[in-house]
């Protein structure tokens, strides 16, 4: 199995914590060259003096950036895509906040469609010369098994994932004949401050402890524990390689088998 990287130059969105980070780690572990943009500079410092020097040459950075402000954005990823052509671009960014559909403002709405629809569209946009001209170019969504199954008490989430998943499957279509998949990895429940932040609000409006919502949740996945980060980085990893050539559009859920449906 080809999953080699050497050569590749990898951006990996959120890649200061969590999934973001652990799949910065993997990539560069298979070869590729990785940045990792955060809106921490120290934190992606951090990140940057722990990836792997798999081979001699790969050559590793960061860009300080946040979604929320897209025109900065598109011109620092440009710049960067410029300077080396990127060839697989990872969108992971942050959940909104929890909440019903119904109560939530339109600004949460908004604020939640300009953050990670409209800047993976500035992302794509920004890369997409280098992977055209590469014949090789691999887009990763890491959005959320909400895609499948709406999950309870994350409305304005549930709302924004189903619209990334839609654009990407319109994408792969589009941009196939070029050689660039286009695929979404749907984490179940993982390891992160996502996750804790999931488990405070629950056990807030439950009045049971953090414990004993875990333990709840976790009567839902087969496997009967939570993910690690790493674990979801080893399939956002596979998708970028060149085995992985042939799988284009696809909802990946990495969820221990808690989704129910097909």
């Amino acid at each position: 199995m080809d999953l080699d990287l050497t050569g590749k130059h990898a951006l990996v969105c959120g890649g200061s914590q969590g999934i973001g980070r652990a799949t910065a780690l993997e990539l560069a572990r298979l070869g590729a060259d990785v940045t990792v943009l955060a809106r921490s500079r120290a934190a992606l410092e951090d990140v940057v003096s722990e990836l792997p020097q798999a081979h001699a040459a790969q050559v590793h950075g960061y860009i300080v950036g946040d979604t929320a402000d897209r025109l900065s954005l598109r011109l620092k990823v440009e710049a960067a895509a410029n300077a080396r052509a990127i060839q697989i671009l990872v969108n992971n960014t942050g959940g909104p906040p929890g909440g019903p559909a119904h109560s939530a403002s339109v600004d949460a709405y908004v604020q939640a469609f300009e953050q990670h629809l409209l800047a993976n569209q500035v992302l794509v946009q920004a890369v997409l010369p280098g992977m055209q001209r590469a014949g090789y170019g691999r887009i990763v969504n890491v959005i959320s098994t909400s895609v499948k199954e709406p999950i309870r008490n994350l409305g304005v989430s549930n709302t924004i994932r189903g619209a990334v998943a839609s654009w990407a499957k319109t994408l792969a279509a589009e941009l196939g004949p070029h050689g660039i998949t286009v695929n979404n990895v749907l984490p179940g429940y993982t390891k992160t401050q996502r996750l804790a932040q999931i488990l405070g609000d629950r056990a807030g409006a439950s009045g049971k402890s953090i414990d004993e919502v875990a333990q709840g949740m976790l009567g839902s996945v087969p496997l009967g524990r939570f993910a690690e980060s790493a674990e979801v980085a080893n399939a956002i990893a596979f998708l970028a390689s060149p085995a992985a050539a042939y799988i284009s559009g696809i909802n990946l859920p990495v969820d221990g088998g808690r989704t129910l449906s097909l």
